[in-house]
């Protein structure tokens, strides 16, 4: 597997993004959908990444600048075929990577809650991430978490 910046003029990563932000509809309620479609991924402060096994696609997720010293995982979406093979974890090892090199003293992300959510929320915990407070311009709920990492180490 070989993560690189991802193309987002790739048809094979539009397909995944647009499923992405399907499942994030079909499983987030209206008004909750932070998600970031194609346009806010190509924005200056969002490094989008994709990972790859040869010519097929793997996964996606993406690494917010939400300051100097501080980032947010975003986009974060597994092909599904390639389910519970550790696409997620090199995504994720790797833009915690980024971050240490930026040197990011914190990286955040917000979830939801619910079964869709529940593998998401087992991986971030895995590397670290604990619940904490809203942060950036998301706005609290009974739907939505937020989790932080305090001083990230590379992956």
């Amino acid at each position: 597997m070989h993560i690189v910046p991802g193309d987002l003029d790739d048809p094979r990563v539009v397909d995944l993004l647009r499923l992405h932000l399907q499942g994030m509809r079909a499983n987030t309620p209206a008004g909750f959908v932070y998600a970031l479609d194609l346009s806010a991924l190509k924005r200056p402060d969002v490094t989008f990444f994709t990972a790859w096994e040869s010519e097929m696609l793997l996964g996606c997720g993406a690494l917010r600048e939400l300051g100097p010293d501080q980032g947010e995982i975003k986009s974060m979406r597994t092909a599904p075929g390639h389910l519970r093979k550790g696409v997620a974890a090199a995504l994720l090892s790797h833009m915690l990577g980024v971050a240490v090199e930026r040197g990011y003293g914190r990286v955040s992300l917000e979830t939801g809650t619910g079964a869709a959510f529940d593998p998401a929320i087992a991986l971030y915990t895995r590397f670290g991430f604990r619940k904490g407070a809203v942060f950036g311009d998301y706005t609290a709920s009974d739907f939505n978490q937020f989790f932080h990492l305090e001083s990230p180490t590379a992956g």
